[in-house]
Order: C-alpha cells, then sequence, then structure tokens
C-alpha cells in the first residue's frame, strides 16, 4: 500500500500528467516545472495508455470502419506525444548528461512500443478491413490519403510480414534506433571535446576585433584566460575565412573533419553496422537496397530519379566547379602562396578574391545586420506575404533565458500559433539550424488545435562591445528555418498526421529555400537592414556589390552539395552488407569508400585521415538517409517558384510581396501539409511542371534549352 500511494504522489507532482490542466498560455509547456525525473514515468505511462488505446480499437465488437479505426489510430497517444514533443527538442537544444542516459534508457523501450503498435495483427485486420473497402466509402480526400498512407506505413513497417520476420523486424529496429543515438551523442560530444587555447595575440592576426572577442568570450567560459577556438560554426567559419596563420587553420580543419574517426567518440564502426542494419530492414520487405525502400513515398520515388537529377547538375556545374577552384589557386599563388590549395585554404583566399573582385566581405554587412533588426524584416516579411503579426509575450514559459516566445496571429488578428525563436550555440545544443513543433496542429471535436513551433540556430552571439550582428549567411539561414516555420504555423489540416511539415523530404524544403530568396531583394533589404549605430539603410553601391557577387562560386557550392548526395546515395545503394577490408581495418575501410563516393564531383585535393561521413549526422541519426539529395530537388522547385514572384515584381506597378502569388502558395503548399501528393500541391501553385532553368540561370549558368530530368519536372 505504501508503494502505491508512492506511485500515486510521484504522478500527482509530475506535471505531464496534467497536461490537459496547464495554466500557461495556449496550453503551452510549463518548462520551468518540467524535470528530469518527470520523463521516464510519463514516458512509461504514454507508452502504457497509448497501448490501451490501441487494445480499444483492435477489441472494439463494431465493424471497422474510418471513424472507429483509423481516426481512433491516428489521435491515440497523446500523453506519449506531449512527452515526447517536449524531450526531444530538448536533447537536441537543451541537453545534458541526464537527458542523454534518459535518452539511451529510453530507446529500445520506444522501439518495443513501436513495434508493440505496428506488428499488431488485430489492429493491422482492422486497418486493412478499411483499406480494401475504400473506394466505396466517401471520404474527403485529406481522409483518403490518410487512410492510404497508415495502410502503406504499417505495411512498410513489417505488418504484412511472417511472425519470424515481425520478431526480426522489431530487434533490427531496436538496435538501428540506438545505433543512431549513439552515432548522434558521439558527434556532440566530440565537436564539445576539441578546444584550442591561444595565449599570443599575434597568432590571431587578421582576425576582426568581433571575432577575438568571440574567442576570449569561449575561453572566459572555459576559466582559461586567451582566445579559445573551437568547433562550433560561430567559431570555425570565422576563423577558417579570416585567420592569416595557415598551420592554424589546417589543424582546425583537420579536428573538425576528422570527429569521430577513432579515438573515444569513433563512429565508423557504428556507421557499418547502421548501413547493414539499413539494409537487412530493406531485404526484408523484398527491397534491393535501403534506398529503394526509403525513396518510395517521395516525389523522387527511385534511386534512379536521384541519380538522374545529381548526374545532370553534376555535369552542368562541375566544368564552372573546376574554374572556380582555378581562380582562387591563381590568386593565392599571386599572393604567396607557394603551394597547392589546400581545403583549409578555400575559405580564406575565395574570401580575399571576392572582397578584391566585389569589395565586399561579411564584415562589410554585418553592421546592418542586428539581431532585432532582423528579427524585424524576418517578421515583416511575413506580414506582408501573409499577414501575420508577432507579439512577444513573457508570461509564455521558455526552456532557456535565451529563448523569445512569441504569440502569432492571423491577418485577422486570430491567434494562429506560439512561436519560440533560439539564436546562439550553447554546450547543450547540437551544431546547424533547425525547425520542429512542440505540439502540432490538428481538429478535432472542431477545436483548431494551433501549433507551437520553434526555430533552433547558432548564430553571432552579442559581445561586451556590441549587440549580435549576423553576417549575410546567418541571415539567409535565418529566413531558411523561418520558411520552415511559416509551413508549420499556417498549417490548416484536420489531423496532426499530415499537418505541417509532414511531408515528403524533397518537398519539405520548398518552403525554407523559397523563403531565402528574399534576401536577395532589395525591396525587402530596405525593410530592415539598417546600421546599428546611424540607422542608415545599406547603400546602394554595396547593395550593388552584393548583388554581382551573388553568382560567386555558386558552382563550387552546387558540387559541394552534390558531394553529400553522392555520399548518401552509395552508403544506402548496398545491395550487399558492407564489409571492411580486413587489411585496411574498419576506420580506413569507411574513409576510403566515403571518398570514392564524392570523388566524382571532388574539386580540391583530399586530407588523409578526414572524412565528414563520421560527422554526417543527416544521414546517420537524422531523417535524411537516401534523402540528402532532397536539398537539390526542392532548390530546383524553390528557385523555380520564386520565378514565380520575380515575374510580378517586373511588372508595372509590382511588388516582390506580391500578394497574389503568395495567396496561391500559402493556400496551394503552406495550409495543405500532407493531405495531397506533393507534386500535385506544387503543380496546382505554379499551374506548370518545375524545371531546372530557373536554378541554373539563378546561379549565372545558361540552362540547356530542353531540360534532361523528366522526373524532376
Amino acid at each position: 500500500m505504501a508503494i502505491a500511494t508512492t506511485v500515486l504522489a510521484a504522478n500527482a507532482a509530475n506535471p505531464f500528467f496534467d497536461y490537459k490542466n496547464w495554466k500557461t498560455p495556449h496550453g503551452a509547456y510549463p518548462f520551468n516545472e518540467i524535470h528530469a525525473e518527470h520523463y521516464m514515468p510519463a514516458f512509461e505511462e504514454g507508452m502504457k495508455q497509448g497501448l490501451e488505446e490501441i487494445d480499444a480499437i483492435v477489441n472494439n465488437p463494431e465493424e471497422p470502419t474510418f471513424e472507429n479505426t483509423i481516426e481512433a489510430y491516428e489521435r491515440s497517444g497523446e500523453l506519449f506525444g506531449i512527452v515526447a514533443g517536449c524531450f526531444f527538442n530538448l536533447t537536441s537544444s537543451e541537453t545534458n548528461d541526464t537527458l542523454q542516459q534518459i535518452q539511451l534508457d529510453l530507446s529500445p523501450k520506444m522501439s518495443e512500443y513501436s513495434a508493440n503498435i505496428r506488428l499488431n495483427e488485430g489492429l493491422f485486420k482492422r486497418i486493412k478491413a478499411v483499406y480494401d473497402k475504400r473506394n466505396q466509402l466517401k471520404l474527403r480526400p485529406d481522409q483518403r490519403k490518410l487512410l492510404d498512407d497508415i495502410y502503406e506505413s504499417f505495411a512498410e513497417n513489417g505488418a504484412n510480414l511472417s511472425a519470424e520476420d515481425k520478431q526480426t523486424y522489431r530487434e533490427l529496429s531496436a538496435k538501428l534506433s540506438k545505433l543512431t543515438l549513439q552515432y548522434g551523442q558521439n558527434v556532440l560530444k566530440a565537436t564539445n571535446a576539441w578546444t584550442m587555447l591561444i595565449t599570443d595575440e599575434s597568432l590571431l592576426a587578421g582576425l576582426n576585433d568581433d571575432t577575438k572577442e568571440i574567442l576570449r568570450t569561449n575561453a572566459e567560459q572555459k576559466g582559461q584566460k586567451g582566445w579559445m577556438l573551437n568547433l562550433k560554426p560561430t567559431t570555425y567559419i570565422p576563423v577558417m575565412q579570416d585567420l592569416d596563420n595557415r598551420d592554424i587553420r589546417r589543424e582546425l580543419y583537420t579536428a573538425y573533419n576528422s570527429r569521430c574517426i577513432g579515438g573515444e567518440f569513433d563512429n565508423t564502426g557504428i556507421i557499418v553496422e547502421i548501413v547493414n542494419t539499413r539494409l537487412a530492414l530493406a531485404n526484408l520487405f523484398d527491397k534491393k537496397t535501403y534506398a529503394d525502400k526509403s525513396l518510395h513515398k517521395t516525389m523522387a520515388e527511385t534511386p534512379d530519379a536521384v541519380y538522374q537529377l545529381l548526374n545532370q547538375l553534376r555535369d552542368a556545374y562541375m566544368p564552372a566547379a573546376k574554374a572556380e577552384v582555378q581562380e582562387v589557386q591563381d590568386y593565392a599563388s599571386a599572393h604567396g602562396l607557394y603551394a597547392d590549395l589546400q581545403p583549409w585554404d578555400w575559405s580564406y583566399y575565395s574570401k580575399k578574391l571576392k572582397q578584391e573582385k566585389y569589395a565586399i566581405s561579411d564584415d562589410d554587412l554585418r553592421p546592418y545586420f542586428e539581431l532585432e533588426n532582423v528579427k524585424k524584416g524576418v517578421f515583416g516579411l511575413a506580414k506582408r506575404l501573409y499577414g501575420l503579426t508577432f507579439k512577444e509575450n513573457k508570461n509564455i514559459p521558455v526552456y532557456n533565458p535565451e529563448v523569445t516566445a512569441y504569440e502569432v496571429f492571423d491577418e485577422k488578428g486570430q491567434f494562429l500559433a506560439i512561436y519560440y525563436a533560439d539564436f546562439h550555440p550553447r554546450d547543450g545544443k547540437r551544431g546547424g539550424a533547425w525547425m520542429n513543433d512542440f505540439q502540432p496542429q490538428y481538429v478535432q471535436n472542431g477545436v483548431d488545435h494551433r501549433p507551437h513551433i520553434v526555430n533552433v540556430m547558432n548564430f553571432t552571439r552579442p559581445t561586451a562591445e556590441k549587440p549580435a550582428l549576423f553576417t549575410y549567411d546567418e541571415v539567409r539561414t535565418f529566413l531558411h528555418e523561418f520558411g520552415h516555420g511559416l509551413h508549420g504555423m499556417l498549417t490548416r489540416c484536420h489531423y496532426s498526421a499530415q499537418s505541417g511539415t509532414n511531408v515528403p523530404r524533397d518537398f519539405v524544403e520548398l518552403p525554407s529555400q523559397f523563403n531565402e530568396n528574399f534576401i536577395d531583394e532589395k525591396e525587402f533589404l530596405d525593410t530592415f537592414a539598417k546600421h546599428y549605430k546611424t540607422g542608415e539603410t545599406i547603400p546602394q553601391d554595396l547593395l550593388d556589390k552584393m548583388h554581382a557577387s551573388q553568382t560567386y562560386h555558386a558552382a563550387y557550392a552546387c558540387v559541394r552539395q552534390l558531394s553529400f548526395g553522392y555520399l548518401d546515395m552509395a552508403w544506402h545503394s548496398l545491395e550487399k552488407p558492407y564489409q571492411p577490408n580486413p587489411s585496411l581495418g574498419t576506420t580506413e575501410s569507411v574513409i576510403r569508400f566515403s571518398n570514392d563516393a564524392m570523388e566524382q564531383v571532388r574539386v580540391m585535393p583530399n586530407v588523409a585521415g578526414t572524412q565528414m561521413a563520421t560527422a554526417f549526422t543527416h544521414i546517420f541519426s537524422g531523417g535524411y538517409a537516401a534523402g540528402y539529395y532532397s536539398y537539390k530537388w526542392s532548390e530546383v522547385l524553390d528557385a523555380d517558384a520564386f520565378s514565380v514572384f520575380k515575374a510580378a515584381a517586373k511588372k508595372r506597378g509590382g511588388t516582390i510581396f506580391d500578394k497574389k502569388s503568395a495567396k496561391r502558395f500559402r493556400e496551394n503548399i503552406l495550409e495543405r501539409g500532407g493531405t495531397e501528393e506533393a507534386a500535385s500541391l506544387y503543380r496546382k501553385f505554379r499551374g506548370q511542371e518545375p524545371s531546372v532553368n530557373a536554378l541554373m540561370e539563378r546561379d549565372g549558368l545558361t540552362p540547356p534549352a530542353q531540360p534532361k530530368n523528366k522526373k524532376n519536372k
């Protein structure tokens, strides 16, 4: 009796068990009340309730219908979703050793929970009964797609397997979950572990005062005096671009690109296990490769279509990329580099050449991109296009004091979403930038539950002397992630499984990459890009230089992205389990295989002992396995889509903030989520198929007369 009383008391003190009665604005997470010890009990209770809800569906004596089976399944697991929405956002943006250990302990439990649902024969029998009579049911288009998607999801996750294969599926899924988690944690730990303390300021020649202040702050936070280099983007990027000391640049580059190769956080063996486990899973479903299985529900559909796009862009961009590298080599040679250009030289000399050709640099533009002004500009863009208003609400709890929470209202003044903005790097935050939702949008019992969206980034911090001044690329990245955010905030779907960014991988980047295009438009920049001291807008001559430099090394950037796509496809197009060469060992075998995959688009020398595969979280611990190509696929779409706005701006009296085009984009793309096939949604917006022409024109290349990639049209 005492034990039961203790459990009840613990449950009563656990905020997750009272989530329907949270007193926060719009039911936001009460982060100040949620502690590490609450997660595991809440997850366990959530899984228990979820399975009970599944049992209720299975044991329902009534004939299976869309409502009592498909909708009931889609609505199940609410508590589990609430807990997961909090936990997995924080393990990316505010993690610590305790949360990471919970994540490890939770992984096998979640795999088992998922398998218990996906492999539930009684549940699938009812789903299949509804699916088999789908043509006789009077379903809305979104309901029909939900039915199709749920049935196919179960089929693709083992529901049609034999009893023996189902058990194998359970084991492989649990193993893969643990491997991908370990891979990601190794990358974060390896990134945080490396530092270099500089005590001689003369070694920092070339760095501006802002970067030096960042390095000084890095050291101060570690209890050191001097200037500390680390592998976080806000340190790595400016140092690689500006530091005169070539030896330090080489050491920094090597450290960054050899993360998790050997040592305490080695990921080479984990890569082998991940790709072989994924292949084994694919083989269970009679698929030759993991890519065949993974691409089934994408716009591309097949590995051949992916390679067709990669190869088309390779052939179009490689000659220009090689010419760009030679141009930088010639420049470096003329300025004292008596050696072949190396990867640690690229950013340094490329930036200097850009400054010489266009007389423009990040330092020229930074003063015009002060954080508060940038936020006004990005929010203002959403206002001009879609009528949105962002109002900070300090009563909404946040998970870190640096995070700002906003209420978002539509053009009619109605509440639309909560938006959290998290801008700066921390030790508990993984690198990169992303969007996610804490709570999804859905309609239930006639009530539209609006989403809670978060953008997490790793941008330049303010210093003791200056506010946070962003680089041009940081502003572009903010626009990108905010585009994902708009996809999440504007969604108007009935089911959470279809709302927001729940779309194919090669379609999900369209709203984000589309949003990036505005940074190159003077009409947009003039609304916010003002000098943080004088309030002046960017001078016309600086804008002219910026626009002239937009295609600078665009071909190099493209083939770099293609190299990531080829690397991804190589690992996930294996038809047999990967076996490291015994004479080389696992580490060297993985490095060589990865280098060979990228060789056809290599334009810089390969550096022995380095390889990005061991820290390529997108494909080995994220959701982009056999899907990294989607960034280029979506670039084709975003350039084509933005050409509509460019055309509108060129008309007499036109504007880049064209309301009619924005309305079509909102209604056919941003609001619709995954309620319809992605290609159909795009055609409804565009009125025709996309082509690569707009992308090539944007990058300064001459497009082909007839696009070769019919699949990507």
